[in-house]
């Protein structure tokens, strides 16, 4: 079919501005979408400028700004995605929402909830489509879990628990800000190992398993002070390095939830199990070509699995029948993780068309939606803080 032309603004030229620029490269290589996405224009600070040319050069933009305000008021940029770090998410997206542009935002939504609320009431206002990348729901896998979920084959569900864990800071001559390590800095990252990797489990439980009614956190900083890669001097962290909580679902599940940016041997460590009446299911995305499923009795009758048959499934998914993989490669072929920013794109410019609409595999994350995830860690950082439970 004859497609749409998408001019799209980056805003940023770091790590999540190539998976983005490989998903709008990608998109239409996989999934018949209605609209061809055009690399239009990219932003880097005026400072970063070399940086930012190799970056236009490798995807191949046809222009750079260093004002991004001059880029999102483009007339010829249809498609503002935000990938800059999250003390910018505000601004831009409300400035993107004010010119009526779609708009697509990198995860954590906001530095606090209160910024998000700010962001829903401009973006609804002004009633632009709009998607925030929380990637993990497109693992083929973990949707895999949410269909197993959704069929009732876990039952009545009892426990959640989740891991994220990575060890890139526990050396102590891990510098704190500049372009690759401004996620140790509170006034620019908003919050640490919460926002950065517990916003991802948490999107993932409440997709998987309903609301968290209540949480009681405990955090640590292991390293109090760092030098400043661009001043040179020494300061203070008041990030959390590491985060633990409790939580309690609406549904009457309990949960526990950790990260840790102190995993030593963790790389990016992301696990999920769900233990329910009928069965339980698990992931991990070292692994995130498999889904565990453990079936203990039918969904539909109640009838126990016959004891030799019970026990642990290692499940491959990669077949076509299974969360959209039939986009990609036979049986038996994996895909990776440029394919989640692939898929949640495809599911985003779908929705745009409502003749194509339907072909969604799942509805984008809104950024209202995110919004939640946002109330969830700023409960947790606030948890952490009062040393007591908080409800949300």
């Amino acid at each position: 079919m004859s497609k749409k032309i998408l001019n799209v603004g980056m805003l940023g030229a770091g790590f999540m501005g190539r998976t983005h620029s490989n998903a709008y490269c990608q998109v239409n290589h996989f999934f018949n979408t209605p609209f061809q996405p055009v690399l239009k224009a990219c932003y880097g600070r005026e400072e970063d400028i070399e940086a930012t040319k190799k970056f236009q050069e490798y995807w191949g933009y046809e222009s750079i700004e260093t004002d991004w305000k001059k880029l999102i008021n483009r007339p010829d940029i249809d498609i503002v995605d935000v990938v800059a770090p999250n003390f910018l998410h505000k601004e831009m997206v409300l400035e993107a929402a004010k010119a009526g542009k779609k708009i697509i935002c990198e995860k954590p939504l906001a530095m606090s909830y209160a910024e998000a609320q700010e962001m829903v009431a401009a973006v609804e206002k002004a009633g632009v489509p709009n998607m925030v990348s929380f990637n993990y729901r497109r693992v083929p896998a973990i949707s895999l879990i949410k269909q197993v979920v959704d069929e009732g084959r876990i039952g009545r569900p009892f426990h959640y628990r989740a891991l994220y864990l990575q060890d890139y800071t526990i050396s102590t001559k891990v510098p704190a800000g500049g372009a690759a390590l401004w996620r140790l800095s509170a006034n620019i990252a908003g919050s640490g190992v919460t926002g950065d990797l517990l916003a991802h489990s948490i999107d993932t439980a409440e997709w998987l398993n309903g609301p968290i009614a209540r949480v009681c956190a405990y955090t640590e900083i292991f390293v109090k002070e760092r030098v400043n890669q661009e001043t040179g001097e020494k300061v203070k962290i008041t990030i959390d390095d590491a985060c633990m909580f409790l939580a309690v679902f609406a549904n009457g599940s309990i949960g526990t939830f950790e990260s840790s940016r102190y995993a030593r041997g963790r790389k990016n460590y992301n696990t999920l199990e769900i233990n329910g009446e009928l069965g339980a299911a698990a992931f991990n995305l070292e692994q995130p070509e498999y889904i565990e499923f453990f079936r203990y009795a039918d969904p539909v009758t109640g009838q126990k699995i016959e004891d030799h048959l019970t026990g642990w499934q290692k499940i491959l998914v990669t077949n076509g029948e299974h969360p959209y993989m039939k986009n990609y490669w036979v049986p038996g072929t994996t895909i990776g993780y440029e394919h989640t920013f692939i898929n949640g794109l495809a599911d985003f410019l779908l929705s745009l068309d409502k003749d194509t609409a339907a072909g969604a595999v799942h509805p984008v994350v809104s950024v209202r939606q995110a919004a939640r995830t946002q109330l969830v860690c700023d409960s947790v950082i606030k948890s952490a803080k009062d040393k007591t439970w908080v409800e949300i």
